[in-house]
């Protein structure tokens, strides 16, 4: 449950950024997140343990003219403090229709585009932090304070992974502009405009093909039906995706960071129901037991 207070300093935010008199919508509560909506403001309370030099650069990077077709621009470049939680106010727009045709390859487009941009090009130069991606891995593992079978299953494929996979040595690629978090939930549509990229907390310099490992582990766990992944891999390539070859079997580059994810969607989904005292449902269920399959095949270095 989120905190009133802060609620109502969200909102009262938002009303003095333009929304005055506009209701309130609770858009997200979720792992030290709260974002609301008030008209056509969205504000976003970050974590307490945001660094706010690196939010400060990322928002900045949001801005910049290189990437005004690829990234929403928030309102206002500067960061509010409220309380302990630094603030970034962003306009509302049309998120992605469950319930209507996903915009996969659109999605894979701006991901390529993003790819393409030299992080040397940009406003925030060589200040754009290193993408931890490993690091969340590992964070999402970690949290897993039950022991029981499932949770084991999990550690053990964690455990399996090579060093640079779990955040214990440096990564294998890296030096590409990369969104660090990428899912059908950070697209959105301002009217007049196509679909952007949303949410630059993990955005930073890294290996692109972690952008692409949430599908593909989705895909290899049987979450993603094949011709969507497919669709999304070919817009990918097709719009000069520097992450995997532009042809030919992508998996001896994709294979580890899929795994990865995999096992971070895993543990996040376990998580979240023991904590909402649930059974796991079908996708936590398939994620779990390709975990089990990763530990029995293993994972190359």
């Amino acid at each position: 449950m989120h905190d009133p207070g802060l609620f109502a300093d969200l909102v009262a935010l938002g009303r003095k950024a333009g929304a005055d008199g506009a209701e309130p919508t609770l858009l997200s509560d979720r792992r030290g997140v709260l974002v609301v909506r008030v008209g056509d403001v969205v504000v976003k309370a970050h974590p307490t343990r945001t660094e706010a030099s690196g939010l400060a650069v990322r928002t900045n990077v949001a801005a910049d003219p290189l990437l005004r077709d690829l990234l929403l621009p928030p309102l206002v470049d500067a960061l509010t403090q409220v309380r302990d939680r630094l603030v970034t106010l962003w306009p509302a727009g049309e998120p992605v229709d469950p319930e209507g045709e996903a915009p996969w390859e659109r999605g894979a487009a701006l991901l390529a585009r993003l790819h393409a941009v030299a992080p040397t090009d940009l406003v925030a130069g060589g200040r754009l932090p290193l993408w931890a991606g490993p690091a969340r891995v590992a964070r999402a593992v970690g949290r897993l304070t039950v022991d029981d079978g499932v949770t084991a299953v999990i550690r053990r494929a964690f455990d399996g992974l090579p060093p640079w996979a779990r955040g214990d040595a440096p990564p294998s690629r890296s030096g590409v502009l990369v969104h660090g978090d990428w899912h059908l939930g950070q697209l959105i549509r301002t009217p007049g405009s196509d679909w952007r990229l949303i949410d630059v907390d993990d955005l930073g310099v890294g290996d692109p093909c972690w952008d692409l490992a949430r599908p593909a582990g989705l895909y290899a766990a049987g979450v993603l039906p094949s011709e969507i992944w497919e669709r999304f891999l070919a817009s990918y390539r097709r719009s000069g995706g520097r992450a995997v070859p532009a042809s030919g079997d992508p998996w001896p580059i994709l294979d580890i960071p899929a795994r990865a994810l995999t096992i971070q969607m895993a543990a996040v989904s376990v998580l979240y129901a023991y904590e909402g005292d649930r059974p796991l449902d079908e996708t936590a269920t398939a994620l779990v037991d390709t975990c089990r399959r990763i530990s029995a095949d293993g994972a190359s270095e």
